[in-house]
């Protein structure tokens, strides 16, 4: 799969709480890039964070949270990306959606010798 060098990243802040149709909604969108055959999504769990509401949400011991920050980031083309936005949309009802123009270096898969 090739990415041209200009492309764009989605960046997507929820909640590791925030669920769509019985599954945590980082894995169900995650699973909607790649069966859209987008290039890769990573998700990142965050220690702490605060969103819209100004809620902290920590991993300090005195205050457990069970709702920590999540961040999903997916990279791909311009077309790619809009094709999935509209999707990804409609799933996030609490949260941040950003692109950005990216300028890919790499992206490559292949065998380790």
């Amino acid at each position: 799969m090739d990415i041209p060098e200009n492309g764009v990243l989605m960046r997507v802040f929820i909640g590791e709480s925030d669920r769509w149709d019985g599954r945590p909604l980082y894995e169900a969108i995650v699973l909607k890039a790649r069966e859209l055959h987008l290039a890769g999504a990573t998700v990142l769990r965050g220690p702490m964070g605060f969103g819209a509401n100004s809620r902290l949400h920590t991993t300090k011991i005195l205050r457990l949270s069970e709702d920590l920050p999540i961040i999903i980031e997916i990279v791909d083309s311009e077309e790619k990306i809009e094709q999935l936005l509209p999707i990804v949309d409609g799933m996030v009802r609490d949260g941040l959606i950003t692109l950005e123009k990216v300028r890919v270096r790499r992206y490559r898969a292949g065998s380790r010798q």
